[in-house]
């Protein structure tokens, strides 16, 4: 049935945060999608907790078009967009348990190495209590197909993510200690 790349905008303070890009074959749409919720002159941070090229394949192309972008991302993630996008400045690193103020939100790191690839973390805003999931919590499907959530999400959890068992219970373990409202996936 497919599936979607999520890519999420949280705007604070006067700043204007965007987790995650698409892959590059969507970058056109998606910029006309983001530009129809959010000024994308304007945009200050890009959250990125997985690199993979079907959430992170547009990065350059974004950075490209608004170079003062700063994009916020663990030690591994700078090591792999240097490696895919030649990028390594307007960074801002995080670690575990690091945190960012945007405006009225903060906004929490925690790594999340192999699940499913090594440079994963997840980001949680502390004020509506939202988990931007990377991979972590998805499920195969489109947004226009109605089906079965559990269905779809266990298969996506098998095929995905579930053969890191180690990595995803300390995921959880971490998860169980935040007051999560709402999770925002990657797929």
């Amino acid at each position: 049935f497919g599936t979607t790349y999520n890519s999420y905008v949280l705007k604070s303070g006067g700043k204007t945060v965007l987790f995650e890009t698409v892959k590059e074959a969507f970058f056109e749409e998606w910029m006309d999608k983001l530009g129809e919720v959010i000024d994308v002159t304007k945009i200050d941070y890009l959250v990125v907790n997985h690199t993979e090229p079907d959430h992170a394949g547009s990065i350059r192309l974004l950075r490209q078009q608004y170079p003062d972008v700063q994009i916020v991302g663990n030690k591994q993630t700078f090591g792999m967009l240097n490696g895919y996008h030649g990028i390594s400045t307007g960074l801002y690193e995080v670690k575990e348990g690091d945190t960012l103020s945007v405006g009225r939100h903060q906004l929490s790191f925690y790594m999340a190495p192999m699940v499913h690839w090594p440079e994963a973390m997840v980001s949680y805003d502390t004020v509506d209590k939202i988990l931007f999931s990377a991979d972590g919590f998805g499920k195969f499907g489109a947004l226009d197909v109605e089906e079965d959530w559990d269905d779809e999400a266990r298969r996506y959890f098998i095929g995905i993510v579930g053969k890191y068992g180690a990595q995803v219970q300390r995921l959880l373990k971490v998860a169980a200690t935040l007051d999560i409202q709402i999770v925002c996936p990657l797929h």
